[in-house]
């Protein structure tokens, strides 16, 4: 029995192709350019690699994006014709992944955990997992899943510092943002590559009205972060978000054309921020020319598709801030149809879904009290759909500028109040409080 670079059992017995697995997992960790690559190399030279098939159908997996699923089902399948010869480890892994293939993405990410029980080391089950949590909104369990493999990453382990990050992440996302700042920049002191570690601090800052020194933070860290990485679209989603609470348009639009949108991609983590930084702007009235058209164009390729309440609201934001409020239309309808569907999707799509979308569409058809009665009590489900508390901000942004436009001044002042008193500092927040008639002074 091989083990791989963390002492995990590994059944397949080539230990250049282990340790070339090892080198590919350790770009995912940093999410360095490019895993996919070297795991289709090693799959060319070893094609009865068990895990090396489950490594690429979990990147796929957590790529969200049904157009994968030819390729999601090829490497399935192919691990799972190698299931007899597979250690007990490894068949964890391709139940999980059936399960993610199935639709059952909450027993998916259980099942990697139920990996970490045993081998509370095996970075791959537990990244998978992590980002499992992330989609499906368990905000809970992005910490304390992390938590439960700390003690076995004590001391000089390798990775111990993106376990870390992981770890601030889900601090973060808890509520415990002190914390989370310290143990993230103890992560990226350790490894400046963690672009994850840097956003969960980033995060951090962001909650607490931070802006500026989140824009210090992001700017002194780039030069770990930034080039060669798969994330750096999303730490720069992050400093647009800094630059546009402080109102700095100009320079949030310049970040959207030259980093978090510089060319017409068509991978749906990066359509999501793009489409969230335009729809801010497009709310608070900005003028984003034809921004809107281009990832909107993305977006009705998968009109249909039904796979993930989060992507589809997305789209949604994107057909109505493109003017194609008859695709935004579609897009609701195609999320109705989830609710009755099978998998995970369907409770995102019934419980918080459907509902965002209508409210964004409403916002675009300028039913702006309608839009206020979609969203009102979106804020406390919407965790329900998956995402962060910074990207689901967007519905709290969108909720007070609806009332502000229904001439719900009472909602607005209310709206914006609890706005102020999370970021009492935030340029925006003072903006949205003034024009609803709320006194700085009394607010803060």
């Amino acid at each position: 029995m091989t083990t791989d670079l963390l002492g995990n059992p590994v059944s397949y017995g080539d230990r250049n192709a282990v340790a070339a697995l090892d080198a590919a997992a350790d770009k995912l960790l940093a999410y360095r350019a490019d895993p996919f690559a070297e795991v289709e190399a090693i799959l060319a030279a070893h094609p009865r690699f068990a895990l090396a098939h489950c490594f690429r159908a979990g990147l796929i997996a957590t790529a969200t994006d049904r157009t994968l699923d030819g390729e999601m089902a090829k490497s399935l399948d192919a691990a799972r014709a190698l299931v007899w010869d597979a250690n007990p480890r490894e068949r964890g892994h391709i139940a999980a992944l059936a399960a993610w293939a199935s639709g059952d993405w909450a027993g998916a990410v259980e099942l990697w955990g139920r990996i970490l029980h045993d081998h509370p080391r095996d970075t791959m089950a537990l990244q998978f997992a992590h980002v499992g949590d992330f989609f499906n909104g368990s905000s809970a369990m992005l910490r304390d899943r992390v938590a439960g493999v700390l003690p076995a990453f004590a001391g000089d382990v390798p990775r111990a510092g993106f376990v870390r990050g992981m770890y601030a992440f889900g601090l973060e996302e808890t509520g415990d943002y002190e914390t989370a700042e310290r143990v993230g920049r103890a992560s990226v002191a350790a490894n400046p590559q963690d672009a994850w570690a840097v956003h969960a601090v980033a995060h951090a800052l962001e909650m607490r009205g931070r802006a500026a020194e989140g824009i210090d933070w992001l700017a002194s860290t780039e030069s770990g972060w930034a080039p060669d990485n798969m994330f750096a679209y999303h730490n720069w989603w992050h400093l647009a978000l800094c630059r546009l609470d402080r109102e700095e348009i100009p320079q949030v639009l310049a970040l959207y054309d030259t980093r978090i949108r510089p060319a017409d991609s068509d991978v749906v983590l990066e359509l999501i921020d793009a489409t969230a930084m335009l729809w801010r702007l497009h709310a608070r009235g900005v003028d984003v020319g034809n921004r809107f058209e281009q990832v909107a164009a993305r977006w009705a390729a998968r009109i249909e598709h039904g796979f993930y309440a989060f992507n589809d609201a997305h789209a949604a934001m994107a057909f109505v801030g493109a003017g194609r409020l008859d695709l935004a239309r579609r897009q609701v309808a195609t999320l109705r149809a989830a609710i009755s569907g099978a998998g995970v999707n369907a409770g995102m799509s019934a419980d918080a879904g459907l509902a965002l979308a209508e409210g964004f569409l409403a916002f675009g058809e300028e039913r702006y009290a309608a839009c206020v009665e979609h969203l009102v009590d979106m804020r406390a489900r919407a965790a329900r759909f998956g995402g962060s508390h910074a990207q689901r901000d967007v519905v709290s942004w969108t909720l007070v500028e609806a009332a502000l436009r229904a001439g719900q001044t009472g909602a607005a002042r209310y709206f914006a109040a609890q706005r102020l008193a999370a970021k009492p500092q935030s340029p925006l927040n003072r903006a949205w409080a003034l024009r609803a008639g709320e006194g700085i002074a009394a607010a803060a």
